[in-house]
C-alpha cells in the first residue's frame, strides 16, 4: 500500500502514519480477544464470532477525501478521514453488540470520539451495524500518539446482508435500480426479524439455564452446560501480585 500512496505530499509522514494505524489494529484486536477469553472462561459463550481489520485502501482514501472537498495530503487524511484503520467484530445476538461496545469503552485508556448505532436506527437503504471511533495511545520509542480506528460490530446475520449489498451495488456503481433497492431493503428487514427471534430463542434457553440451577425440571430435549467456575473474576487477593516481584 505504501508504493500506492508515493502520489501523497509526503511519503516519509505517510509511512509514520501506516507504522501508527497498524499499531492500533494490533491493540484494539488484542483487547477483543482478552474480552472474548474473559467471557469464555466466566460464562464459557463466546459473544466474539470472528474479528477482521484492515487500513483502508488507497483509492477509497482519496476517494473519501475528495467526497469532502479537501486536498489529499497526509494531514487531511489523517484529519479527516477516521476509518483509515478498521476492526469489524462480528457477534451471535444482537445483546453481545453492547456488551462488547460497554466493554470497550469502559477501558480507561481507551477514548470513545464518536459513536453511530445503526441498529436503533437503521440506514435508509436497511442497513444496520454499530460503529465506534475510539483512540488509543501507541507508546513509541520516545512519544505517545492518540491514534484512531473504526469499530463496527454486527451480528452474523447483519454481516451476511451489508456483504451481498455491497456486491450487489458494485455490479451497478452504486445505483442499483429502485426495484433491487427496494427488495433489499426488504431483506434487511427479514435479516431484522430474525435476529430478533434468535435472540428470543437464546434467552428462552437462558431462563431454562436458570429454571434448572433453581431446581426446576428441564425438558428432556434442552441440553444444559453448566459452568462450574462460580466465580471467574480473579480474587482481590492476588490482583497486585500480577505487576510485582518478590524479594527473597
Amino acid at each position: 500500500m505504501e508504493n500506492e500512496l508515493l502520489y501523497y505530499d509526503d511519503d516519509e509522514k505517510w509511512s509514520h502514519a501506516l507504522l501508527l494505524y497498524d499499531a492500533v489494529l494490533k491493540e484494539i484486536c488484542t483487547k477483543l480477544e482478552i474480552l472474548n477469553n474473559e467471557f469464555k472462561l466466566a460464562h464459557q459463550y463466546n459473544p466474539i464470532e470472528h474479528i477482521t481489520s484492515r487500513i483502508k485502501s488507497a483509492s477509497s482514501i482519496a476517494r473519501k477525501i475528495r467526497l469532502k472537498q479537501k486536498e489529499l495530503t497526509v494531514e487531511n487524511i489523517i484529519r479527516y478521514v477516521n476509518d483509515v484503520a478498521g476492526v469489524r467484530i462480528i457477534c451471535s445476538f444482537t445483546s453481545d453488540i453492547y456488551r462488547i461496545a460497554a466493554a470497550i469503552s469502559n477501558q480507561n485508556d481507551v477514548t470513545v470520539l464518536k459513536v453511530k448505532d445503526y441498529i436503533a436506527h437503521p440506514k435508509a437503504n436497511g442497513y444496520m451495524s454499530y460503529h465506534m471511533i475510539v483512540s488509543i495511545p501507541i507508546f513509541l520509542s520516545d512519544d505517545m500518539i492518540d491514534t484512531k480506528v473504526e469499530i463496527q460490530i454486527r451480528t452474523i446475520a447483519m454481516d451476511f446482508w451489508a456483504s451481498l449489498e455491497h456486491k450487489i451495488y458494485y455490479k451497478f456503481e452504486g445505483k442499483a435500480p429502485e426495484g433491487i433497492r427496494d427488495e433489499l431493503k426488504e431483506c434487511a428487514q427479514i435479516i431484522s426479524f430474525l435476529d430478533q427471534k434468535m435472540l428470543s430463542i437464546n434467552e428462552d434457553v437462558n431462563r431454562y439455564h436458570e429454571n434448572f440451577n433453581g431446581g426446576s425440571t428441564m425438558p428432556s430435549n434442552v441440553t444444559v452446560y453448566e459452568n462450574e467456575n462460580t466465580d471467574p473474576k480473579v480474587p482481590d487477593s492476588l490482583k497486585s501480585l500480577f505487576g510485582t516481584i518478590v524479594t527473597e
